[in-house]
């Protein structure tokens, strides 16, 4: 495992894969094999801008406290308590109080969900896995713990999946007790139409400049509906959609090993300043951290 935090200390803490920033430090994981990766960290200051991501994403709270807004409302996860986001989920996050929060995350890939829970894939379409964000389950925070430990210290492929197909099958046990509840739903089929024939633009041409002028032109329609359509279908403007998918791709090239520098520019950022700037702020680690954090 290789991981490091913003402070560019070197020494004893890098060989660990620790690095710190006075009271901040992450450290990070990632499989090379399959869809999974783990980050344990401590922040005070650092504040996560609102982002998303492609995987299901269980955090642990080990001291002190996180809050951040999930859903239209904001949420708080104390020690011990859990965090449990479906993919695409838009949220954010910052320490509750001065003494900053450290926790541990997993991703889990979709397919990964899937392959433990087969049934998933039968639920009604538009219904998360987990309904609320904030779990109060001590042995579900106890099987995160050690699968999050197994990855990070690097437990056998054997031994992992079985620690993960304990915990994904908790989590499935415990989200089965509380009935899922339907995301928000535009209030008419035309909204809906309109947001994704946006969407659909904004896929196809993630990486380039995009005006609200393009996007109106492309479906339509006046700038301040689209907006408003975009902004209730998926919980993010336009341009905060696009750029979730400029990091999504920039996740992808760092993982195949690209150096940071030339992702920023295949992805659509500036520079590799700007890649930076924005990796940091969504995900609590930088870019050529992420490509360093190997496994297996």
């Amino acid at each position: 495992m290789s991981a490091l935090m913003a402070g560019g200390e070197r020494g004893d803490d890098e060989m660990t894969g620790r690095s710190r920033a006075g009271r901040e430090w992450a450290t990070y994981w990632r499989s090379a094999e399959m869809p999974l990766e783990a980050m344990y960290a401590s922040f005070l200051r650092h504040r996560y801008h609102r982002h998303s991501h492609e995987t299901y994403s269980f955090g642990v709270t080990e001291h002190g406290a996180q809050t951040f807004t999930c859903r239209g409302a904001g949420h708080t996860s104390a020690a011990g308590m859990v965090m449990a986001f479906n993919p695409d989920e838009v949220h954010d996050g910052h320490a509750a109080h001065e003494q900053g929060f450290t926790y541990r995350i997993v991703h889990i890939g979709e397919k990964l969900i899937t392959d433990v829970i087969p049934d998933v894939t039968q639920r009604p379409a538009g219904l998360p896995l987990f309904a609320a964000p904030v779990l109060d389950s001590p042995a579900l925070a106890a099987r995160l713990r050690r699968l999050h430990t197994a990855l990070s210290h690097g437990a056998g492929p054997l031994e992992r999946d079985e620690l993960l197909c304990a915990a994904v099958a908790a989590l499935s046990r415990l989200a089965a007790r509380t009935p899922a509840r339907p995301r928000a739903i535009p209030r008419t089929p035309a909204v809906a139409h309109l947001a994704a024939k946006a969407r659909e633009l904004i896929h196809d041409r993630y990486a380039d400049p995009i005006s609200a002028d393009d996007l109106a032109v492309w479906t339509g329609s006046s700038r301040y509906k689209v907006y408003r359509a975009f902004h209730t279908t998926y919980g993010l403007a336009p341009s905060e959609y696009q750029r979730q998918l400029r990091l999504r791709a920039a996740r992808h090239l760092l993982a195949l090993g690209h150096p940071a520098a030339r992702v920023a520019g295949e992805a659509g950022f500036t520079d590799q300043a700007h890649l930076t700037r924005w990796f940091t702020r969504s995900y609590g680690v930088t870019p050529t951290q992420y490509r360093l954090a190997k496994a297996d």
